[in-house]
């Protein structure tokens, strides 16, 4: 109820009536000695004391479901559980289909939510709460109180359209900065991402002309305007055989797209949440194994 704000919802995602759930609502208030959820306009908000009670709780009900995880084992035939991946489509745009018809194929009665990575979500606060069970992304250096499984590395390119003017004459350091650049909405608060980063440590800054929170709708946009997106090679060829879209070397050297998952601490040891981990991790060996030439 913390989380959702609203009883309706809480009672839906529990699989609960909504009355059961304004009685439990009442009993944690006594308990509390706190209304806890308060109504502002249309909605209702946390107290204070309530939103001291969040991370804690969460905390509770985690440590929880691993205890008695762990008890019972994880059978993927016969589990009953939800897998909760955090990740942006940024990623190889066959990575997130592959492993949704992974888990229902290895694991049918379990279910899958793909949770986005934007600006407004704060990723390590939810997997220290249980809202995520991993995070799937790329960082130049991932935070070092989670977690890390390494997933595959990839080369940074350019794409763009096939009529640009540097698929005929190629182009120098100034002229790519210069460009008019495509870029990802930031994937959190504060996040610049890693080309914008690395740019930064060589004192450069490149000509950012649009942003657009849907990655994958990025490409048909290079292709019909002179914007320039720098990624992932692994991305980019998806795109090559569909689009009128040509792949580029960028004239700055850039380090390798690296790129994880993360996990929190209190799902390190849950037999479900390795059996997850290990299938995301076979997903992307497999397309890794998928590009490599005969």
């Amino acid at each position: 109820m913390l989380t959702e704000r609203s009883v309706s919802r809480a009672a839906i995602r529990m699989g609960m009536h909504q009355p059961a759930v304004s009685a439990a609502l009442k009993r944690l208030r006594d308990l509390a000695g706190d209304p806890l959820l308060v109504r502002s306009g249309a909605g209702m908000v946390p107290t204070d004391t309530a939103l001291r009670m969040i991370e804690p709780s969460a905390s509770i009900l985690r440590a929880a479901e691993v205890l008695f995880t762990d008890v019972r084992g994880f059978d993927p035939q016969t589990a009953t559980g939800t897998f909760r991946v955090a990740a942006s489509d940024y990623l190889d745009p066959l990575f997130l289909p592959q492993l949704v018809a992974r888990i229902q194929e290895q694991a049918p009665l379990c279910h899958i939510e793909i949770h986005p990575l934007s600006a407004a979500s704060d990723y390590q606060a939810q997997l220290a709460q249980g809202a995520v069970d991993v995070v799937v992304g790329n960082w130049l250096k991932p935070p070092e109180d989670l977690h890390m499984g390494r997933l595959f590395a990839d080369e940074v390119v350019c794409l763009v359209a096939a009529g640009h003017p540097a698929v005929r004459r190629g182009w120098s350091v100034d002229e790519w900065l210069a460009a008019g650049h495509i870029a990802p909405t930031p994937t959190h608060p504060g996040a610049r991402g890693v080309i914008d980063e690395h740019l930064e440590t060589q004192g450069l800054r490149r000509n950012i002309t649009a942003r657009c929170p849907h990655f994958g709708l990025i490409p048909a946009m290079v292709a019909s305007s002179l914007l320039v997106l720098t990624t992932g090679r692994q991305y980019c060829e998806r795109f090559a055989a569909q689009l009128p879209v040509r792949i580029l070397a960028c004239p700055i050297e850039f380090p390798r797209l690296m790129y994880y998952q993360l996990w929190h601490e209190r799902t390190h040891a849950s037999a479900s949440a390795r059996w997850l981990r290990e299938r995301i991790k076979d997903v992307a060996s497999a397309l890794k194994k998928e590009r490599q030439p005969e």
